[in-house]
């Protein structure tokens, strides 16, 4: 899988030059509803005339393109000096929401993404990025408050209104604007469920095959596990909003120990519903703890990123019997991407798959 490296502007997402010379430091990487960070050189003596517009912090993105689009990073530094090569350091643009504060809204009962969300990101908008909001109507009814004053970045708003149960999960990537490849568009998606799910995932990783090593992490530490779980928001003493303690009956009853998680999802957090949201959504993660699997697999060899499989698909990781010290029976298992990494110049992609309850 070869990589192609575009310099686009910002806020219109058109072309200006192809970075032929660009090396990243490490992996491309992308998680779901949160930003990563990459580090990049440009060697001066192979960029073209107009690097120096090509990489103005603040004001340009690059994009990695493997047939299509697969990652864009917004230049947020820039060193260079005496020494060959220019240093970059980019952010995927989820990062620009945390540059975003929310403007004043009172939503009763509105739809969770064509309203919340799509107001939010409306936010974002005003001189913004050039965001494509693609957020139709889940079905699902929400009450939120913003208040200009509170300081609350976008990021922080839509994590949270990720977080609570059965909250809408969102994205930002990019693609080509039309089928001139003139221009990249960054689509700010939200959906019940970023990806696709189906039953026989169409992504199988395998080992042996095009799997090289692969591990499963599992965990009960604090913030990973729990049977009792509250959220608490906004105020102080009597005053303060806590949820009600949601709690796994049924490992209780089955002899698991009871373990508390209390935490403050947000201090703007006024309303009895919205907490006890959080903590049942904390709960149905945590109540037997998390199982995160680490797939690395040559790129070339296995389902490819971004045409067979991308961010929130499910995936199924084979170990046949006999190949795994770890787990001496095989392994099948169907997990969701929840993010992954790639370096092309390894030829090597990791998948980060997450069981789910």
């Amino acid at each position: 899988m070869s990589v192609q490296w575009l310099a686009c502007d910002l806020r219109t997402g058109m072309v200006i030059e192809e970075l032929r010379a660009l090396t990243p430091s490490g992996a491309l990487s992308r998680r779901l509803g949160a930003h990563t960070s990459l580090s990049a050189a440009l060697p001066i003596a192979g960029a073209p005339v107009g690097w120096q517009e090509c990489t103005l912090p603040g004001r340009t993105m690059l994009v990695a393109v493997s047939t299509t689009p697969v990652w864009a990073g917004i230049v947020l530094s820039r060193r260079r000096g005496s020494a060959p090569a220019c240093d970059l350091g980019l952010a995927t643009p989820e990062a620009y929401l945390d540059r975003r504060y929310a403007r004043d809204h009172t939503w009763t009962q509105v739809n969770e993404a064509s309203v919340i969300a799509a107001g939010l990101l409306g936010d974002v908008a005003i001189d913004g990025i050039g965001l494509t909001v693609d957020a139709p109507a889940t079905g699902a009814l929400r009450d939120r408050t913003y208040a200009d004053s509170e300081d609350r970045t976008v990021l922080s708003a839509l994590v949270d209104l990720m977080g609570v149960q059965d909250g809408p999960e969102w994205e930002i990537a990019p693609r080509w604007r039309d089928g001139s490849q003139t221009s990249i568009e960054l689509v700010a998606r939200v959906r019940p469920r970023i990806g696709v799910q189906p039953a026989v995932p169409a992504a199988v990783f395998d080992l042996p095959g095009c799997v090289i090593t692969y591990e499963q992490s599992e965990s009960y530490e604090q913030g990973k596990g729990a049977t009792v779980t509250r959220a608490a928001g906004d105020g102080e003493g009597s005053s303060r909003t806590v949820s009600d303690d949601m709690i796994a009956a049924d490992l209780l009853a089955a002899g698991w120990p009871r373990y508390d998680y209390r935490w403050t999802p947000s201090t703007s957090i006024s309303q009895q519903v919205t907490v006890d949201d959080h903590a049942r959504a904390a709960l149905a993660l945590m109540a037997t703890g998390s199982s995160v699997w680490t797939v690395q697999a040559r790129a070339s060899a296995g389902p490819q990123l971004g045409q067979a499989w991308d961010l929130g698909h499910t995936i199924r990781l084979q170990v046949q019997a006999g190949h795994s010290d770890g787990h001496p029976d095989g392994v099948d298992v169907v997990a969701r991407a929840w993010g992954w990494d790639w370096d092309p110049a390894a030829d090597v992609v990791t998948p980060i798959l997450v069981e789910e309850g």
